[in-house]
Protein backbone atom coordinates (compact mmCIF):
# COMPACT_ATOMS: atom_id res chain seq x y z
CA UNK A 1 0.00 0.00 0.00
CA UNK A 2 0.94 3.66 -0.93
CA UNK A 3 2.47 5.48 1.62
CA UNK A 4 0.82 8.81 1.31
CA UNK A 5 1.07 10.59 4.35
CA UNK A 6 1.79 14.31 2.54
CA UNK A 7 -1.01 13.02 0.15
CA UNK A 8 -3.15 12.63 3.40
CA UNK A 9 -2.42 16.32 4.69
CA UNK A 10 -3.42 17.53 1.94
CA UNK A 11 -6.34 15.53 1.06
CA UNK A 12 -7.63 16.74 4.84
CA UNK A 13 -6.69 20.40 4.02
CA UNK A 14 -9.18 19.85 1.10
CA UNK A 15 -11.93 18.81 2.92
CA UNK A 16 -11.51 20.92 5.61
CA UNK A 17 -11.70 23.81 3.45
CA UNK A 18 -15.08 21.76 1.79
CA UNK A 19 -16.14 21.14 5.41
CA UNK A 20 -15.83 25.04 6.43
CA UNK A 21 -17.90 26.10 3.69
CA UNK A 22 -20.54 24.01 4.49
CA UNK A 23 -20.61 25.17 7.82
CA UNK A 24 -20.46 28.57 7.72
CA UNK A 25 -23.53 28.29 5.14
CA UNK A 26 -25.12 25.90 7.16
CA UNK A 27 -25.70 26.09 11.09
CA UNK A 28 -23.75 23.13 12.25
CA UNK A 29 -21.63 22.18 14.98
CA UNK A 30 -18.36 20.01 13.68
CA UNK A 31 -15.81 19.57 15.95
CA UNK A 32 -11.79 18.87 14.73
CA UNK A 33 -12.10 15.56 16.29
CA UNK A 34 -15.00 14.44 14.33
CA UNK A 35 -13.44 15.48 11.10
CA UNK A 36 -10.37 13.86 11.96
CA UNK A 37 -12.37 10.68 12.64
CA UNK A 38 -14.23 10.49 9.56
CA UNK A 39 -10.41 11.51 7.74
CA UNK A 40 -9.02 8.26 9.55
CA UNK A 41 -11.55 6.12 8.62
CA UNK A 42 -11.50 6.65 4.87
CA UNK A 43 -7.51 6.55 4.66
CA UNK A 44 -8.32 2.95 6.68
CA UNK A 45 -11.14 2.03 4.08
CA UNK A 46 -9.46 2.92 0.69
CA UNK A 47 -6.18 0.63 1.66
CA UNK A 48 -3.88 3.66 3.01
CA UNK A 49 -2.97 1.80 6.15
CA UNK A 50 0.41 3.59 7.04
CA UNK A 51 -0.97 6.77 6.61
CA UNK A 52 -4.24 5.89 8.61
CA UNK A 53 -1.82 5.19 11.30
CA UNK A 54 0.84 7.97 11.16
CA UNK A 55 -2.80 10.64 11.07
CA UNK A 56 -4.10 8.79 14.12
CA UNK A 57 -0.86 8.93 16.31
CA UNK A 58 -1.18 12.49 15.11
CA UNK A 59 -4.20 13.55 15.86
CA UNK A 60 -4.92 11.16 18.77
CA UNK A 61 -7.43 8.99 17.55
CA UNK A 62 -7.54 6.65 20.07
CA UNK A 63 -8.51 9.21 22.69
CA UNK A 64 -11.39 10.14 20.86
CA UNK A 65 -14.91 8.95 22.74
CA UNK A 66 -16.24 8.34 18.88
CA UNK A 67 -17.62 4.80 18.90
CA UNK A 68 -16.70 3.57 15.41
CA UNK A 69 -18.85 0.85 15.54
CA UNK A 70 -21.96 3.28 15.15
CA UNK A 71 -20.16 5.24 12.03
CA UNK A 72 -20.96 3.77 8.38
CA UNK A 73 -18.73 2.81 5.88
CA UNK A 74 -18.16 5.66 3.30
CA UNK A 75 -19.10 8.01 6.20
CA UNK A 76 -16.34 10.95 4.60
CA UNK A 77 -17.69 10.45 1.22
CA UNK A 78 -21.30 10.67 2.19
CA UNK A 79 -21.12 13.77 3.71
CA UNK A 80 -18.73 15.22 1.11
CA UNK A 81 -21.53 14.25 -1.72
CA UNK A 82 -24.27 15.56 0.46
CA UNK A 83 -22.28 19.29 0.70
CA UNK A 84 -21.12 18.90 -2.52
CA UNK A 85 -25.24 18.70 -3.51
CA UNK A 86 -26.04 22.10 -1.19
CA UNK A 87 -23.31 23.91 -3.33
CA UNK A 88 -24.67 22.85 -6.53
CA UNK A 89 -28.02 24.36 -5.47
CA UNK A 90 -26.19 27.30 -4.34
CA UNK A 91 -24.94 27.84 -7.86
CA UNK A 92 -27.88 26.98 -9.45
CA UNK A 93 -30.88 28.71 -7.88
CA UNK A 94 -31.91 31.77 -6.80
CA UNK A 95 -32.48 33.26 -3.20
CA UNK A 96 -36.67 32.69 -4.18
CA UNK A 97 -36.20 29.44 -5.01
CA UNK A 98 -36.33 29.29 -8.95
CA UNK A 99 -33.82 28.09 -11.20
CA UNK A 100 -30.90 30.53 -12.16
CA UNK A 101 -31.98 31.61 -15.65
CA UNK A 102 -33.95 28.86 -16.15
CA UNK A 103 -31.01 25.87 -16.04
CA UNK A 104 -30.95 22.95 -14.28
CA UNK A 105 -28.97 22.31 -11.39
CA UNK A 106 -25.28 22.11 -12.48
CA UNK A 107 -22.75 19.07 -11.57
CA UNK A 108 -19.57 20.29 -9.94
CA UNK A 109 -15.97 18.46 -9.26
CA UNK A 110 -14.92 18.57 -5.78
CA UNK A 111 -12.17 21.16 -6.49
CA UNK A 112 -14.66 23.42 -8.19
CA UNK A 113 -16.92 23.17 -5.03
CA UNK A 114 -14.16 24.14 -2.47
CA UNK A 115 -13.47 27.41 -4.55
CA UNK A 116 -14.49 30.61 -2.41
CA UNK A 117 -16.15 32.58 -4.77
CA UNK A 118 -17.41 29.67 -7.08
CA UNK A 119 -21.42 30.75 -7.28
CA UNK A 120 -20.73 34.23 -7.91
CA UNK A 121 -18.53 33.10 -10.84
CA UNK A 122 -20.28 30.34 -12.64
CA UNK A 123 -23.95 32.53 -12.24
CA UNK A 124 -21.30 35.89 -13.78
CA UNK A 125 -19.81 32.98 -16.32
CA UNK A 126 -24.06 31.98 -17.41
CA UNK A 127 -25.07 35.53 -17.36
CA UNK A 128 -21.93 36.19 -19.87
CA UNK A 129 -23.35 33.63 -21.26
CA UNK A 130 -26.55 34.14 -22.34
CA UNK A 131 -26.07 38.18 -23.47
CA UNK A 132 -23.48 36.71 -25.71
CA UNK A 133 -26.06 33.80 -27.69
CA UNK A 134 -28.39 36.88 -27.46
CA UNK A 135 -26.58 39.19 -29.60
CA UNK A 136 -25.40 36.40 -31.93
CA UNK A 137 -29.27 35.39 -32.08
CA UNK A 138 -30.12 39.09 -32.81
CA UNK A 139 -27.46 39.96 -35.43
CA UNK A 140 -27.51 36.34 -37.45
CA UNK A 141 -31.41 36.09 -38.06
CA UNK A 142 -33.41 32.70 -38.61
CA UNK A 143 -30.23 30.96 -40.40
CA UNK A 144 -28.62 31.79 -36.99
CA UNK A 145 -31.32 30.77 -35.49
CA UNK A 146 -31.20 27.45 -37.39
CA UNK A 147 -27.88 26.49 -36.86
CA UNK A 148 -28.07 27.52 -33.37
CA UNK A 149 -30.88 24.76 -32.89
CA UNK A 150 -28.21 22.16 -33.09
CA UNK A 151 -26.39 23.46 -30.17
CA UNK A 152 -29.23 25.23 -28.35
CA UNK A 153 -32.38 24.25 -26.86
CA UNK A 154 -33.29 21.56 -29.76
CA UNK A 155 -29.33 20.71 -29.72
CA UNK A 156 -30.20 19.95 -26.04
CA UNK A 157 -33.17 17.63 -26.54
CA UNK A 158 -31.49 15.34 -28.84
CA UNK A 159 -28.51 14.96 -26.35
CA UNK A 160 -31.76 14.74 -23.61
CA UNK A 161 -32.92 11.58 -25.77
CA UNK A 162 -29.67 9.90 -26.17
CA UNK A 163 -28.68 10.40 -22.80
CA UNK A 164 -32.42 8.86 -22.08
CA UNK A 165 -31.59 5.91 -24.31
CA UNK A 166 -28.51 5.18 -22.94
CA UNK A 167 -30.33 5.21 -19.35
CA UNK A 168 -32.56 2.69 -20.53
CA UNK A 169 -29.77 0.51 -22.41
CA UNK A 170 -27.61 0.49 -19.45
CA UNK A 171 -30.42 -0.22 -16.81
CA UNK A 172 -31.45 -3.37 -19.14
CA UNK A 173 -27.96 -4.14 -19.40
CA UNK A 174 -27.69 -4.25 -15.73
CA UNK A 175 -30.41 -5.54 -15.01
CA UNK A 176 -29.38 -8.55 -17.35
CA UNK A 177 -26.14 -9.00 -14.86
CA UNK A 178 -28.39 -9.02 -11.91
CA UNK A 179 -30.51 -11.66 -13.51
CA UNK A 180 -26.84 -13.76 -14.16
CA UNK A 181 -25.99 -12.90 -10.19
CA UNK A 182 -29.36 -14.11 -8.74
CA UNK A 183 -28.11 -17.68 -9.90
CA UNK A 184 -25.25 -17.75 -7.93
CA UNK A 185 -26.08 -15.26 -5.09
CA UNK A 186 -26.54 -16.11 -1.54
CA UNK A 187 -29.99 -14.41 -0.20
CA UNK A 188 -30.17 -12.64 2.72
CA UNK A 189 -32.57 -15.16 4.46
CA UNK A 190 -29.44 -17.75 4.63
CA UNK A 191 -27.66 -15.56 7.06
CA UNK A 192 -26.74 -16.30 10.36
CA UNK A 193 -25.56 -13.89 12.77
CA UNK A 194 -23.36 -13.83 15.73
CA UNK A 195 -22.75 -10.70 17.64
CA UNK A 196 -19.75 -9.72 19.54
CA UNK A 197 -17.43 -7.20 18.33
CA UNK A 198 -17.71 -3.40 18.86
CA UNK A 199 -15.69 -2.46 16.09
CA UNK A 200 -14.57 -3.46 12.42
CA UNK A 201 -13.17 -6.61 12.15
CA UNK A 202 -10.02 -6.74 10.05
CA UNK A 203 -8.56 -9.99 10.00
CA UNK A 204 -10.16 -13.60 10.70
CA UNK A 205 -8.21 -17.21 10.64
CA UNK A 206 -9.47 -20.62 10.69
CA UNK A 207 -8.12 -23.05 13.46
CA UNK A 208 -6.20 -25.50 11.33
CA UNK A 209 -7.47 -28.44 13.29
CA UNK A 210 -11.30 -27.80 14.93
CA UNK A 211 -13.98 -25.31 13.31
CA UNK A 212 -12.39 -22.48 15.47
CA UNK A 213 -12.89 -19.34 13.68
CA UNK A 214 -10.35 -16.46 15.27
CA UNK A 215 -10.95 -12.70 14.47
CA UNK A 216 -9.37 -9.12 15.24
CA UNK A 217 -10.49 -6.29 15.59
CA UNK A 218 -10.56 -2.45 16.05
CA UNK A 219 -12.18 -3.10 19.47
CA UNK A 220 -8.88 -3.86 20.79
CA UNK A 221 -9.80 -7.65 21.24
CA UNK A 222 -9.45 -11.00 19.53
CA UNK A 223 -12.30 -13.55 19.31
CA UNK A 224 -12.46 -17.71 19.35
CA UNK A 225 -15.96 -18.66 17.92
CA UNK A 226 -16.77 -22.39 18.56
CA UNK A 227 -18.67 -23.07 15.01
CA UNK A 228 -18.28 -26.71 15.61
CA UNK A 229 -20.85 -27.51 18.19
CA UNK A 230 -23.83 -26.19 16.12
CA UNK A 231 -22.97 -24.92 13.00
CA UNK A 232 -26.39 -23.95 11.86
CA UNK A 233 -27.70 -22.85 14.85
CA UNK A 234 -25.36 -20.56 17.12
CA UNK A 235 -21.50 -20.53 18.54
CA UNK A 236 -19.80 -19.55 21.51
CA UNK A 237 -17.45 -16.90 21.56
CA UNK A 238 -13.81 -16.60 23.78
CA UNK A 239 -13.28 -12.53 24.09
CA UNK A 240 -9.32 -12.21 23.79
CA UNK A 241 -9.07 -8.85 25.52
CA UNK A 242 -5.33 -6.95 24.25
CA UNK A 243 -4.26 -5.15 27.72
CA UNK A 244 -0.94 -3.25 28.90
CA UNK A 245 1.19 -2.79 31.99
CA UNK A 246 0.84 0.79 33.17
CA UNK A 247 1.42 1.61 36.82
CA UNK A 248 1.22 -1.91 37.58
CA UNK A 249 -1.93 -3.23 36.27
CA UNK A 250 -3.95 -4.42 33.48
CA UNK A 251 -5.35 -1.55 31.24
CA UNK A 252 -6.80 -1.93 27.89
CA UNK A 253 -4.44 -1.13 24.91
CA UNK A 254 -7.34 0.77 22.62
CA UNK A 255 -5.26 -0.60 19.71
CA UNK A 256 -6.41 -2.82 16.80
CA UNK A 257 -5.25 -6.50 16.36
CA UNK A 258 -3.40 -6.43 13.32
CA UNK A 259 -2.48 -9.74 12.44
CA UNK A 260 -3.38 -13.52 13.27
CA UNK A 261 -2.03 -17.03 13.09
CA UNK A 262 -2.90 -20.40 14.58
CA UNK A 263 -0.02 -22.50 15.22
CA UNK A 264 0.18 -25.85 12.99
CA UNK A 265 -1.35 -28.20 15.54
CA UNK A 266 -4.22 -25.76 16.54
CA UNK A 267 -3.37 -25.18 20.47
CA UNK A 268 -2.39 -21.82 19.99
CA UNK A 269 -3.35 -18.32 18.78
CA UNK A 270 -0.70 -15.49 18.12
CA UNK A 271 -1.87 -11.96 17.36
CA UNK A 272 -0.11 -8.66 16.81
CA UNK A 273 -1.19 -5.48 17.70
CA UNK A 274 -1.13 -1.42 16.86
CA UNK A 275 0.22 -1.44 20.56
CA UNK A 276 3.31 -2.91 19.44
CA UNK A 277 3.04 -6.63 21.38
CA UNK A 278 2.56 -10.06 20.04
CA UNK A 279 0.75 -12.00 22.09
CA UNK A 280 0.57 -15.95 22.07
CA UNK A 281 -3.18 -17.33 23.59
CA UNK A 282 -4.34 -21.00 24.05
CA UNK A 283 -7.63 -22.05 21.98
CA UNK A 284 -9.13 -21.77 25.53
CA UNK A 285 -8.51 -18.34 25.76
CA UNK A 286 -6.02 -17.95 28.03
CA UNK A 287 -2.84 -15.87 27.93
CA UNK A 288 0.27 -17.70 27.86
CA UNK A 289 2.78 -14.93 26.66
CA UNK A 290 3.54 -11.36 25.43
CA UNK A 291 6.07 -10.69 23.32
CA UNK A 292 7.45 -7.17 23.73
CA UNK A 293 10.45 -6.08 21.87
CA UNK A 294 8.76 -3.79 18.45
CA UNK A 295 8.84 -0.36 19.04
CA UNK A 296 5.85 0.09 16.70
CA UNK A 297 2.91 -1.54 15.73
CA UNK A 298 3.35 -4.97 14.03
CA UNK A 299 1.70 -5.96 10.42
CA UNK A 300 2.34 -9.18 10.41
CA UNK A 301 3.14 -12.54 12.06
CA UNK A 302 3.95 -16.53 11.65
CA UNK A 303 4.49 -19.48 13.08
CA UNK A 304 7.10 -21.85 11.85
CA UNK A 305 5.57 -25.32 11.00
CA UNK A 306 7.27 -27.04 13.79
CA UNK A 307 5.52 -24.29 16.09
CA UNK A 308 8.70 -23.92 17.86
CA UNK A 309 9.19 -20.05 16.24
CA UNK A 310 7.22 -17.24 15.74
CA UNK A 311 7.99 -14.83 13.08
CA UNK A 312 6.56 -10.84 13.44
CA UNK A 313 7.81 -7.76 11.28
CA UNK A 314 6.60 -3.92 12.37
CA UNK A 315 6.79 -0.74 11.69
CA UNK A 316 10.37 0.02 13.50
CA UNK A 317 12.00 -1.35 10.26
CA UNK A 318 12.73 -5.00 12.08
CA UNK A 319 11.39 -8.52 11.76
CA UNK A 320 11.87 -10.75 14.81
CA UNK A 321 12.02 -14.59 15.66
CA UNK A 322 10.48 -15.33 19.03
CA UNK A 323 10.79 -18.57 21.31
CA UNK A 324 7.39 -19.05 21.36
CA UNK A 325 8.10 -21.76 24.25
CA UNK A 326 9.71 -18.82 26.70
CA UNK A 327 8.50 -15.74 24.63
CA UNK A 328 11.63 -14.82 24.30
CA UNK A 329 13.29 -12.66 21.15
CA UNK A 330 15.52 -15.27 19.80
CA UNK A 331 16.86 -12.52 16.93
CA UNK A 332 15.85 -9.24 15.77
CA UNK A 333 16.51 -8.43 12.32
CA UNK A 334 17.14 -4.85 11.21
CA UNK A 335 17.85 -5.06 7.56
CA UNK A 336 15.50 -3.05 6.13
CA UNK A 337 15.01 0.92 5.90
CA UNK A 338 11.58 1.37 6.29
CA UNK A 339 8.41 -0.39 8.01
CA UNK A 340 8.32 -4.07 7.26
CA UNK A 341 4.96 -5.06 5.48
CA UNK A 342 4.99 -9.00 5.53
CA UNK A 343 7.08 -11.97 6.20
CA UNK A 344 6.90 -15.68 5.13
CA UNK A 345 8.77 -18.85 6.27
CA UNK A 346 10.59 -20.50 3.75
CA UNK A 347 11.82 -23.32 6.40
CA UNK A 348 11.94 -23.67 9.72
CA UNK A 349 14.52 -21.12 10.23
CA UNK A 350 14.60 -19.30 7.18
CA UNK A 351 12.17 -16.49 5.97
CA UNK A 352 11.32 -13.77 3.40
CA UNK A 353 10.38 -10.56 4.72
CA UNK A 354 9.40 -7.17 2.12
CA UNK A 355 9.19 -3.62 3.00
CA UNK A 356 8.21 -0.09 1.95
CA UNK A 357 11.64 0.03 0.83
CA UNK A 358 10.96 -1.84 -2.30
CA UNK A 359 13.62 -4.95 -0.90
CA UNK A 360 12.98 -8.92 0.01
CA UNK A 361 15.38 -10.21 2.29
CA UNK A 362 15.83 -14.17 3.14
CA UNK A 363 17.49 -14.23 6.64
CA UNK A 364 18.03 -17.50 8.45
CA UNK A 365 17.81 -17.49 12.45
CA UNK A 366 21.62 -17.43 13.31
CA UNK A 367 23.34 -15.39 10.63
CA UNK A 368 23.50 -11.62 10.98
CA UNK A 369 23.32 -10.55 7.01
CA UNK A 370 20.74 -11.33 5.21
CA UNK A 371 21.23 -14.79 3.06
CA UNK A 372 19.72 -13.28 -0.04
CA UNK A 373 18.09 -9.81 -1.27
CA UNK A 374 16.01 -9.26 -4.34
CA UNK A 375 15.65 -6.19 -5.48
CA UNK A 376 13.35 -5.07 -8.94
CA UNK A 377 10.75 -3.46 -7.45
CA UNK A 378 10.02 0.33 -7.95
CA UNK A 379 7.30 0.76 -5.25
CA UNK A 380 6.31 -0.93 -2.00
CA UNK A 381 6.41 -4.49 -2.09
CA UNK A 382 3.04 -5.17 -0.24
CA UNK A 383 2.85 -9.24 0.40
CA UNK A 384 5.27 -12.35 -0.33
CA UNK A 385 4.83 -15.95 0.03
CA UNK A 386 6.67 -18.98 -0.76
CA UNK A 387 5.54 -22.15 -2.83
CA UNK A 388 4.43 -25.39 -1.08
CA UNK A 389 7.90 -26.66 -1.56
CA UNK A 390 9.65 -23.56 -0.42
CA UNK A 391 11.65 -22.97 -3.64
CA UNK A 392 9.91 -19.92 -5.37
CA UNK A 393 9.23 -16.63 -3.82
CA UNK A 394 6.21 -14.26 -4.78
CA UNK A 395 6.05 -10.65 -4.43
CA UNK A 396 3.66 -8.29 -5.33
CA UNK A 397 3.76 -4.60 -5.30
CA UNK A 398 2.09 -0.76 -5.51
CA UNK A 399 4.20 -0.95 -8.64
CA UNK A 400 1.64 -3.15 -10.47
CA UNK A 401 3.78 -5.91 -11.08
CA UNK A 402 3.86 -9.45 -9.41
CA UNK A 403 7.96 -10.95 -9.44
CA UNK A 404 8.87 -14.47 -8.90
CA UNK A 405 12.07 -14.94 -7.27
CA UNK A 406 14.50 -18.58 -6.55
CA UNK A 407 17.00 -18.53 -4.35
CA UNK A 408 19.28 -19.59 -7.64
CA UNK A 409 19.43 -16.28 -9.26
CA UNK A 410 19.47 -12.53 -8.35
CA UNK A 411 16.88 -11.45 -11.08
CA UNK A 412 13.85 -12.09 -10.98
CA UNK A 413 12.56 -15.47 -12.68
CA UNK A 414 9.04 -13.88 -14.10
CA UNK A 415 7.45 -9.90 -13.99
CA UNK A 416 4.15 -10.75 -14.84
CA UNK A 417 2.63 -7.63 -15.69
CA UNK A 418 -0.88 -7.10 -15.89
CA UNK A 419 -2.81 -5.46 -13.40
CA UNK A 420 -3.52 -1.70 -13.50
CA UNK A 421 -3.23 -0.46 -10.36
CA UNK A 422 -1.73 -2.17 -6.78
CA UNK A 423 -1.91 -5.31 -6.06
CA UNK A 424 -2.48 -6.10 -2.46
CA UNK A 425 -2.28 -9.88 -1.49
CA UNK A 426 -0.87 -12.90 -3.47
CA UNK A 427 -1.65 -17.06 -2.68
CA UNK A 428 -0.41 -19.90 -3.71
CA UNK A 429 -2.68 -22.62 -4.61
CA UNK A 430 -2.19 -26.36 -2.28
CA UNK A 431 -1.46 -27.79 -5.70
CA UNK A 432 1.78 -29.66 -7.50
CA UNK A 433 4.63 -30.61 -5.29
CA UNK A 434 5.15 -30.84 -1.82
CA UNK A 435 1.30 -30.34 -1.30
CA UNK A 436 -1.71 -32.95 -0.58
CA UNK A 437 -2.95 -32.47 -4.43
CA UNK A 438 0.23 -33.43 -6.87
CA UNK A 439 -1.59 -33.88 -9.06
CA UNK A 440 -3.00 -30.56 -9.92
CA UNK A 441 -1.53 -28.06 -11.27
CA UNK A 442 0.22 -25.09 -9.14
CA UNK A 443 -1.16 -21.85 -9.41
CA UNK A 444 -1.31 -18.40 -8.14
CA UNK A 445 -3.72 -15.87 -7.51
CA UNK A 446 -3.22 -12.16 -7.50
CA UNK A 447 -5.52 -9.26 -5.35
CA UNK A 448 -5.51 -6.01 -7.32
CA UNK A 449 -6.69 -2.50 -6.68
CA UNK A 450 -7.70 -2.47 -9.85
CA UNK A 451 -10.57 -4.62 -8.71
CA UNK A 452 -9.93 -7.82 -10.50
CA UNK A 453 -8.40 -11.04 -9.20
CA UNK A 454 -5.96 -12.77 -11.47
CA UNK A 455 -4.71 -16.83 -11.77
CA UNK A 456 -1.15 -17.64 -12.56
CA UNK A 457 0.48 -20.24 -14.64
CA UNK A 458 3.85 -19.75 -12.79
CA UNK A 459 5.40 -22.61 -15.06
CA UNK A 460 4.76 -20.57 -17.57
CA UNK A 461 4.11 -17.49 -16.70
CA UNK A 462 1.12 -16.36 -18.45
CA UNK A 463 -2.24 -14.96 -16.69
CA UNK A 464 -4.74 -17.80 -17.46
CA UNK A 465 -8.02 -16.42 -15.84
CA UNK A 466 -9.10 -12.79 -15.31
CA UNK A 467 -11.94 -12.54 -12.54
CA UNK A 468 -13.34 -9.09 -13.43
CA UNK A 469 -16.76 -9.65 -11.23
CA UNK A 470 -16.02 -7.27 -8.05
CA UNK A 471 -16.62 -3.49 -8.38
CA UNK A 472 -13.59 -2.29 -6.08
CA UNK A 473 -10.22 -3.12 -4.78
CA UNK A 474 -10.21 -6.82 -3.99
CA UNK A 475 -8.39 -7.34 -0.55
CA UNK A 476 -7.80 -11.06 -0.03
CA UNK A 477 -8.15 -14.27 -1.59
CA UNK A 478 -8.20 -17.58 -0.34
CA UNK A 479 -7.93 -20.90 -2.12
CA UNK A 480 -10.05 -24.03 -0.82
CA UNK A 481 -7.78 -26.86 0.87
CA UNK A 482 -8.40 -29.19 -3.05
CA UNK A 483 -7.68 -26.19 -4.79
CA UNK A 484 -10.43 -26.44 -6.58
CA UNK A 485 -12.22 -22.97 -6.00
CA UNK A 486 -11.10 -19.46 -4.94
CA UNK A 487 -12.48 -17.19 -2.32
CA UNK A 488 -12.32 -13.31 -2.74
CA UNK A 489 -13.11 -10.58 -0.81
CA UNK A 490 -13.72 -6.65 -2.22
CA UNK A 491 -14.47 -3.30 -0.56
CA UNK A 492 -17.54 -3.73 -2.53
CA UNK A 493 -18.66 -5.66 0.12
CA UNK A 494 -18.85 -8.95 -2.13
CA UNK A 495 -17.19 -12.18 -1.58
CA UNK A 496 -17.69 -14.23 -4.21
CA UNK A 497 -16.41 -18.35 -4.78
CA UNK A 498 -14.52 -18.85 -8.31
CA UNK A 499 -13.83 -22.44 -10.23
CA UNK A 500 -10.29 -22.30 -10.51
CA UNK A 501 -10.06 -24.46 -13.32
CA UNK A 502 -13.21 -22.42 -15.40
CA UNK A 503 -12.73 -19.00 -13.96
CA UNK A 504 -16.82 -19.18 -13.53
CA UNK A 505 -18.56 -17.62 -10.68
CA UNK A 506 -19.97 -20.39 -8.50
CA UNK A 507 -21.52 -18.28 -5.57
CA UNK A 508 -21.67 -14.91 -4.16
CA UNK A 509 -22.49 -13.00 -1.06
CA UNK A 510 -23.10 -9.30 -0.76
CA UNK A 511 -22.48 -8.15 2.95
CA UNK A 512 -22.97 -4.63 4.62
CA UNK A 513 -19.40 -3.84 4.60
CA UNK A 514 -16.25 -4.07 2.28
CA UNK A 515 -14.27 -7.43 3.06
CA UNK A 516 -10.70 -7.11 3.95
CA UNK A 517 -10.13 -10.85 4.49
CA UNK A 518 -11.23 -13.94 3.30
CA UNK A 519 -10.13 -17.93 4.61
CA UNK A 520 -11.17 -21.37 4.09
CA UNK A 521 -11.35 -24.03 6.81
CA UNK A 522 -9.01 -27.13 7.19
CA UNK A 523 -11.97 -29.69 5.49
CA UNK A 524 -13.10 -27.24 2.83
CA UNK A 525 -16.33 -27.24 4.00
CA UNK A 526 -16.57 -23.23 5.37
CA UNK A 527 -15.25 -20.05 4.32
CA UNK A 528 -14.26 -16.92 6.84
CA UNK A 529 -14.76 -13.07 6.01
CA UNK A 530 -14.01 -10.23 8.14
CA UNK A 531 -15.45 -6.86 6.93
CA UNK A 532 -15.06 -3.00 7.44
CA UNK A 533 -18.49 -2.79 9.51
CA UNK A 534 -16.95 -5.12 11.98
CA UNK A 535 -18.54 -8.85 10.57
CA UNK A 536 -16.31 -11.68 9.83
CA UNK A 537 -18.24 -14.68 7.54
CA UNK A 538 -18.02 -18.24 7.24
CA UNK A 539 -19.17 -20.41 4.47
CA UNK A 540 -19.92 -24.33 4.81
CA UNK A 541 -19.30 -26.38 1.60
CA UNK A 542 -19.92 -30.16 1.52
CA UNK A 543 -17.82 -31.82 -1.32
CA UNK A 544 -21.18 -34.02 -2.38
CA UNK A 545 -21.14 -34.51 -6.31
CA UNK A 546 -25.05 -34.53 -6.69
CA UNK A 547 -26.04 -31.62 -4.40
CA UNK A 548 -23.28 -29.63 -2.98
CA UNK A 549 -23.78 -26.74 -0.11
CA UNK A 550 -21.90 -23.44 1.27
CA UNK A 551 -22.44 -22.17 4.13
CA UNK A 552 -20.93 -18.17 4.75
CA UNK A 553 -20.89 -16.76 8.65
CA UNK A 554 -19.82 -13.74 8.65
CA UNK A 555 -18.34 -12.41 12.22
CA UNK A 556 -18.74 -8.39 12.79
CA UNK A 557 -20.33 -6.50 15.19
CA UNK A 558 -22.28 -9.15 14.26
CA UNK A 559 -21.81 -11.98 12.20
CA UNK A 560 -23.39 -13.63 9.42
CA UNK A 561 -23.87 -17.34 8.61
CA UNK A 562 -24.96 -18.14 5.07
CA UNK A 563 -26.27 -21.11 3.41
CA UNK A 564 -25.35 -22.00 -0.31
CA UNK A 565 -26.70 -24.05 -2.68
CA UNK A 566 -25.15 -25.49 -5.92
CA UNK A 567 -21.83 -24.95 -5.75
CA UNK A 568 -19.78 -27.32 -8.69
Amino acid sequence: MKHRYHEAKYFRGLIGGFLFIIITRIKMSISSDEVNFLVYRYLQESGFSHSAFTFGIESHISQSNINGALVPPAALISIIQKGLQYVEAEVSINEDGTLFDGRPIESLSLIDAVMPDVIQTRQQAYRDKLAQQQQQAAGSGTSSSSSSSNTGPQGGTKNGEGAANGEENGSHALAKMMEVDRDVEIPQSKAMVLRGHESEVFICAWNPVNDLLASGSGDSTARIWNLSENSTGGSTQLVLRHCIREGGQDVPSNKDVTSLDWNSEGTLLATGSYDGFARIWTKDGNLASTLGQHKGPIFALKWNKKGNFILSAGVDKTTIIWDAHTGEAKQQFPFHSAPALDVDWQNNNTFASCSTDMCIHVCKLGQDRPVKTFQGHTNEVNAIKWDPTGSLLASCSDDMTLKIWSMKQDSCVHDLQAHSKEIYTIKWSPTGPGTNNPSANLMLASASFDSTVRLWDVERGVCIHTLTRHQEPVYSVAFSPDGRHLASGSFDKCVHIWNTQTGALVNSYRGTGGIFEVCWNATGDKVGASASDGSVSFDFYTHAHTNPGLVYVCVSVCIHLWFFRGLQ
